[in-house]
């Protein structure tokens, strides 16, 4: 597995002198940050696909790397595992889910069910310091893609969908899309190194700013639409290509 940087020394293994005493029943908030640390970040890992499908997950490296102690990993695990990120088999070990192919259309839709409805009311409301805000976003996204930097045009993708979800006033719809997409983004991230692929991201944004810019709502909405569904074709040629990481 890819190295993950991690803060040292978090968790059960801090000192326990000067902690305060927790009601009955009420778990460590010590115990419950580094579980939530070792969570946040491998999930992230795993969506990034730093971490691939059917990857072995080892409590005793996990300890190390995270420097702490085991309670807080196995509740880590347990959480992903809630989120179909992890599979755990008694006896046998922990791994990385490997992605369900069939639930691909059904994130899609949901996503596509939640922003286009969004970028619509955004095209009828947008102000132009909404829209400004917007094109700062496909500015960053400019920048990684002249950086060669995935990760930043990720984050930078996300920041996007989110900010138009504030412009709408219901930042609430990106949480739940959020949510809805774990599986989506790491097909996503094996399409990124793809030639061409982080270029078209960018037209795609722009026409959807565009459309946003004339208070278009139906043309707003039908390039949202096309966006998100780009994914669907690709999804037969990443199975061929990686068949070991779907299921």
């Amino acid at each position: 597995m890819s190295q993950i940087t991690i803060p040292q020394n978090v968790g059960d293994d801090a000192p326990r002198r000067g902690r305060r005493r927790h009601a009955v029943g009420s778990v460590p908030a010590s115990r419950s940050t580094a579980a939530s640390m070792v969570q946040d970040e491998l999930r992230r890992a795993i969506l990034a696909m730093e971490i691939v499908p059917g990857a072995s997950l080892v409590e005793k490296d996990l300890t190390a790397r995270f420097g702490t102690s085991r309670t807080p990993v196995r509740e880590a695990l347990i959480r992903l595992k809630e989120e179909g990120l992890v599979e755990i088999f008694p006896q046998a070990g922990t791994f990385v889910a490997r992605i369900p192919t069939d639930a691909i259309p059904e994130a899609v839709f949901i996503r596509q069910a939640l922003e286009c409805a969004t970028v619509a009311l955004v095209a009828r409301i947008g102000t132009p310091e909404a829209i400004a805000r917007l094109d700062a976003t496909i500015a960053r996204q400019h920048e990684a893609f002249e950086a060669s930097d995935q990760e930043s045009f990720h984050l930078a993708d996300e920041a996007f969908h989110e900010t138009l979800a504030g412009i709408a006033g219901y930042p609430g719809i990106w949480r739940i899309a959020h949510a809805a997409k774990a599986q989506i983004d790491r097909c996503r991230r094996m399409t990124l190194p793809v030639p061409g692929r982080m270029a078209m991201v960018m037209r795609e944004h722009l026409s959807i700013v565009d459309a946003v810019r004339r208070h278009d709502a139906p043309a707003a909405e039908a390039a949202m639409r096309q966006h998100l569904g780009t994914l669907l074709p690709d999804l037969l040629h990443l199975q061929e290509q990686n068949p070991d990481y779907f299921v």
